[in-house]
């Protein structure tokens, strides 16, 4: 199968859901495969076994609308898995020349990824267009390891129990998170970087696949991040999420700011938790008291 093959894998994962049974076929003798084989999966979509063979393997780079609604029928995609499939197909198919992505986009801006590291009571870190975390300040990571640099926040968010456990109302925050990922990206649907992030989560996520294939998706703005981390409990942290520019404008980059409105308990327990992160133990950090409110900060809080 050929590197970054998307669209194969996706084939693959949908055959293996289905017995023969299920597409009309006999079972015939004992199967040492999961699923449909090959010649099978051929068969119900009126392909030949090379041509099905030559599609799983990425070597087919220009499936036709003909062939993707056979393989729809033919591998009972719902109306989900069938967006995704086209989705998954659409750069091969297209046969476009992918811009590149803007110099400097998938690196954060030095200055401001020392800066975020000296702010000792709120989290931050610097995202990509993808969702690529860039940079990360030990609050963040404290929060969560998966905030540090080098991963991506859709793969936390749908393949990573734990993170998810971390989020109080974790389905509000799936479909925020795949809605905000179809703003970003624009038009730019041939990037060959989406496809392999999507055709990822599409096949090992049902989730993903049901939310990136649904024909709308609610665009709310939620300003508050609601948390409950296994050291400090729970955290309702304002959330701040500010463009980052260059000199074409927006590039897709965003700082994520997580704080805490001084002197409420969320705010104790972020300055707790940032205690733990710089070498205290929990028990000394469970000492730190609330923070005196300014009188302005007071009236807000009440």
């Amino acid at each position: 199968m050929q590197p970054g093959n998307q669209f194969g894998e996706f084939l693959r994962a949908q055959r293996e859901l289905l017995t023969p049974e299920d597409v009309g076929l006999p079972a015939i003798g004992r199967r040492r495969i999961q699923g449909l084989r090959r010649e099978e999966a051929a068969l119900v979509s009126g392909l030949s076994p090379e041509d099905y063979l030559r599609l799983e393997q990425g070597l087919e780079q220009n499936p036709t609308e003909e062939v993707l609604e056979a393989l729809t029928r033919a591998l009972k995609l719902d109306k989900d898995a069938a967006a995704s499939l086209r989705v998954l197909a659409r750069p091969a198919a297209r046969g476009q020349q992918v811009p590149e992505s803007p110099a400097g986009t998938d690196e954060a801006p030095k200055g401001l990824a020392g800066l975020i590291t000296t702010w000792p009571n709120q989290a931050a870190w610097i995202e990509g267009r993808l969702t690529d975390v860039l940079a990360s300040n030990p609050l963040a990571l404290a929060l969560s390891p998966r905030f540090a640099p080098g991963t991506n926040l859709m793969r936390s968010v749908f393949l990573d129990p734990a993170f998810r456990d971390l989020h109080t109302h974790s389905d509000g925050m799936l479909v925020a998170t795949v809605a905000r990922l179809r703003t970003l990206i624009g038009p730019d649907i041939d990037d060959p970087a989406l496809a392999q992030l999507v055709g990822e989560l599409s096949v090992r996520s049902r989730e993903f696949r049901a939310l990136w294939g649904a024909a709308e998706l609610p665009m709310e703005v939620d300003t508050i991040t609601r948390l409950t981390h296994p050291q400090v409990g729970a955290l309702e942290l304002e959330t701040e999420r500010l463009a980052i520019g260059s000199p074409g404008g927006p590039d897709g980059r965003y700082l994520v700011i997580l704080h805490a409105l001084p002197g409420s308990e969320s705010e104790t327990a972020l300055r707790r938790l940032a205690a733990i992160a710089s070498g205290s133990s929990p028990a000394e950090a469970q000492r730190i008291l609330p923070a005196p409110v300014p009188i302005e900060s007071k009236r807000r809080v009440q």
